[in-house]
């Protein structure tokens, strides 16, 4: 087990910094051609991956940062996610999911082809409710974190004016098997590992009039099921399945570990569960689960693969991307994996 950041750019002193506190994989957040979702100062260089309906990286791209990545000793595991853009008509069978089917079919290949093992994926509504209602909430330290609260929105289960028509859950979920119907053989051939990430906020089934598949552990085995593959597993959100009421983080570590479907794990903890929760540090002695028996459940199913801090709490001095705070992250994760290892 090894851990990794997340990161936009792929600049030589962000990847210099990644080595020096000890990160041995990297994902990259890819940027849109019109506009960033993520923050981190650096997405607009030449150092960027650029990924939209229609717009997909080469494989020499891929290559390039693969090898730029690996000039500094570090693997560049794979896409962090996809965003809305590349699979919302899918998602909702509109006009146009072909396009959007063909735009991530291509990008497999061409991860493939450049020996770039994963693609993490969600499968979340884009503009229904913000994911955090507040980014600024002080946790320890006056450091600012991000909160949700369902009493800070107005209507938040009645349907988004932007709503063309009613959906069901039944349908959304007809539309995701048949995604995997199409990709999953496509990642098979090209040895590629797509990873599934949690609604968040989960645990509702609804907001906004669009329902919310992947909200609980029972919808993730659905998913698991419906199209069995190697080639296919969970982005593990620690932070998510804990913001979910009534869930023991380390079963759910348990339950998928044994199945062998974590695919990479975020390694993110908040206070507090639906409909009310704040990001925290992961060694926040009131968080929601134990970190360190949850690094053991990891090594006792034996996973291998890479732990990413996520989210972090925005400390003094820190900027954008959270230099400070995701240091701090990685040696506490650091530190719990060498421990595990030497017991």
């Amino acid at each position: 087990m090894r851990v990794g950041v997340r990161t936009r750019t792929l600049a030589d002193d962000r990847l210099a910094y990644c080595k020096q506190i000890g990160v041995d994989d990297v994902f990259v957040d890819h940027r849109l051609p019109r506009g960033d979702i993520f923050t981190d100062e650096g997405s607009a260089d030449e150092t960027t991956i650029t990924i939209d309906e229609g717009v997909v990286p080469s494989v020499s791209e891929l290559v390039e940062a693969r090898e730029r990545a690996a000039e500094h000793g570090l693997r560049f595991m794979g896409i962090q996610s996809l965003n809305y853009n590349v699979y919302g008509k899918i998602m909702l069978g509109k006009p146009g999911q072909d396009a959007q089917l063909e735009t991530i079919t291509e990008l497999v290949r061409n991860l493939g082809e450049a020996d770039v093992p994963i693609l993490g994926y969600q499968w979340n509504p884009r503009g229904v409710v913000p994911m955090r209602t507040s980014e600024s909430t002080p946790v320890r330290g006056g450091a600012a974190s991000s909160e949700f609260d369902i009493e800070a929105l107005d209507d938040p289960y009645e349907p988004v004016e932007s709503l063309d028509r009613a959906y069901t859950e039944a349908e959304l979920w007809e539309n995701y098997e048949r995604f995997l119907e199409e990709v999953l053989p496509v990642a098979e051939e090209a040895g590629v590992t797509m990873a599934l990430h949690p609604a968040d906020p989960p645990t509702v089934e609804q907001l906004g009039g669009i329902p919310r598949l992947f909200r609980d552990v029972s919808a993730f085995e659905r998913a698991m099921d419906a199209v069995p593959s190697d080639n296919h597993g969970l982005k593990l959100c620690l932070g998510c399945f804990s913001e979910m009421p009534d869930t023991d983080v380390e079963a759910v570590v348990r339950t998928f570990g044994e199945r062998d479907d974590i695919v990479f794990v975020h390694f993110r903890d908040v206070i507090g569960t639906w409909p009310s929760f704040k990001e925290t540090f992961l060694d926040d002695e009131h968080s929601n689960y134990d970190e360190r028996s949850v690094m053991r459940t990891l090594h006792d199913v034996g996973f291998q693969g890479v732990v990413v801090p996520d989210h972090v709490p925005d400390m003094v001095g820190d900027t954008d991307w959270g230099h400070r705070g995701r240091a701090q992250a990685v040696g506490y994760l650091n530190g719990l994996n060498r421990s595990l290892r030497s017991d």
